[in-house]
């Protein structure tokens, strides 16, 4: 709980603490296979895929060039935020203090490199990030997340970019529900499905798609 003296204090710790719960895979990854398939509602697709040790994803069988790309862009974003990298690594020309608190959690304030991006923290997650990358304001709000027993996953939450200086919508919000799978018995959490869609002014869902990821197996030899 956040009080009046709190404001403005050095949290670095708590955020530390809530970056660490992240699920990461382990440094010794060796990248796995599957099936998998597209839809969006009317028109679906199956295929197969690869996703190295290096993080680079093949799709096969798919000839439909968007959604092949579509694919590969979700499985390589996936991985991306499974590299286990060090707080002091990402965040040591950063500060950190305690801003305000409501319903989505206690309100961190980031100083230094990256000063005017902010985090919100509950209960140990990450629940809101507010950061500036590539010229964009990225505003990610997590609702619910898996716990693997070693960090969380975010399992629903929302993404939106927004123009940094008149915060105007550029893309529209678009809401995730992701489900994360062991690969093996004490292996490595990966993706077993997303959805992604938009909601209308009037608060209808459009834009739906929906991968899906099976049959999944290592690429290392002492699982096949």
């Amino acid at each position: 709980m956040l009080t009046k003296e709190m404001t403005g204090t050095d949290c670095t710790h708590f955020f530390k603490s809530a970056y660490e719960n992240r699920y990461t895979w382990e440094s010794d990854f060796s990248g796995y296979k599957g099936r998998c398939s597209w839809t969006d509602g009317e028109i679906e697709v199956e295929g197969s895929f690869c996703l190295g040790q290096d993080l680079k994803a093949t799709v096969n069988e798919i000839d439909n060039e968007e959604i092949h790309k579509a694919i590969s862009s979700q499985l390589w974003e996936v991985a991306i935020h499974r590299v286990r990298r060090s707080f002091e690594q990402t965040h040591g020309k950063n500060t950190f203090t305690f801003g305000d608190t409501n319903e989505i959690g206690l309100e961190v304030i980031v100083g230094g490199k990256n000063e005017g991006d902010k985090y919100r923290v509950k209960n140990d997650v990450v629940t809101m990030v507010y950061r500036h990358i590539h010229g964009n304001l990225i505003i990610i709000l997590t609702k619910d997340v898996t716990h693997t027993g070693n960090g969380y996953l975010s399992k629903s939450y929302s993404s939106q970019y927004l123009d940094p200086i008149s915060k105007k919508d550029l893309k529209g919000k678009s809401f995730y529900k992701d489900a994360f799978i062991p690969l093996f018995k004490g292996g490595p959490w990966v993706l077993s499905s997303r959805s992604i869609h938009q909601e209308s002014s009037e608060g209808s869902i459009i834009n739906k798609q929906v991968f899906s990821f099976s049959e999944l197996k290592s690429l290392s030899s002492k699982q096949n």
